[in-house]
């Protein structure tokens, strides 16, 4: 099965190994990540004013690109799956703001076509976790990991629909499926703060801390996320429990991580 891809800016800087897992732990599961040509940043984003629409258009263009080939479009990053999402939403239910859109997208127009799916949500819904857990080959038994979804993957509820905003299981499921055991503790859908690092380090520090302390408290071995900002946030200002990003996990489980660097 093929997809149409879209990895964001940190997974192209930063982040290359975990791009590289994903892609490899992709083509182990059956599914090839086709990214999307010529694609910019999503704008990091959502924003909500009613007349922004410069921002938005390179998630618009590629949604497009995916609806041109009949693919759905997944994303690694959840910032960038928000974004795109959201956008996704905007030019399927709001008219104003699709036809704004449209005038600057002249003869290529979009009104919403594309399925929009997160990386884990391609896990789940597509290849199934049952047959993840038939492919691995590496089984992380004993290791107890938190999951740590943070603000962007859930919310806003009424346009994400990915889990239940405030009891998810997506990634404890995924955890089950790697053979590893999922600890659930207070702090796993609450801000690390990243948005405001900028602004004020010091409160971003204290609610990373928060969050590390919560898992490190509820007995954690490490804390999976899917956030590269969330990763980066709280592995700068805490250092009592691992942080590791999902695909990096997944590659491990299914015996390709050592491949990344070749």
């Amino acid at each position: 099965m093929k997809v149409s891809y879209f990895p964001g800016c940190t997974l192209k800087n930063k982040a290359i190994d975990l791009d590289n897992y994903a892609r490899l732990s992709a083509e182990a599961l059956g599914i090839t990540l086709e990214e999307i040509e010529n694609w910019q940043c999503c704008g990091g984003v959502f924003t909500t004013s009613k007349d922004e629409v410069a921002t938005k258009l390179s998630s618009v263009r590629a949604l497009k690109a995916a609806q041109d080939k009949a693919q759905p479009l997944v994303t690694v990053c959840s910032a960038c799956h928000n974004v795109i999402k959201q956008t996704n939403s905007a030019m399927q239910n709001d008219g104003e703001f699709a036809s704004k859109v449209n005038r600057y997208m002249a003869d290529d127009q979009y009104y919403g076509g594309t399925r929009v799916y997160h990386y884990l949500e391609m896990l789940r819904d597509l290849v199934g976790f049952e047959n993840i857990k038939a492919k691995v080959v590496n089984p992380l038994t004993g290791k107890k990991i938190g999951a740590y979804y943070g603000c962007l993957l859930l919310r806003p509820n009424t346009v994400m629909q990915m889990d239940d905003p405030e009891n998810p299981s997506i990634i404890e499921d995924f955890i089950r499926a790697i053979g590893a055991e999922p600890v659930v503790y207070p702090y796993r859908n609450e801000c690390c703060g990243g948005y405001i690092a900028m602004e004020s380090p010091e409160f971003a520090k204290k609610k990373s801390k928060a969050v590390v302390n919560s898992a490190a408290k509820a007995g954690c071995d490490c804390i999976v996320t899917a956030c590269p900002l969330c990763k980066y946030n709280l592995v700068k200002n805490t250092s009592d429990v691992p942080v590791i990003y999902f695909t990096e996990l997944l590659a491990q489980a299914l015996g390709v991580k050592e491949d990344t660097n070749e």
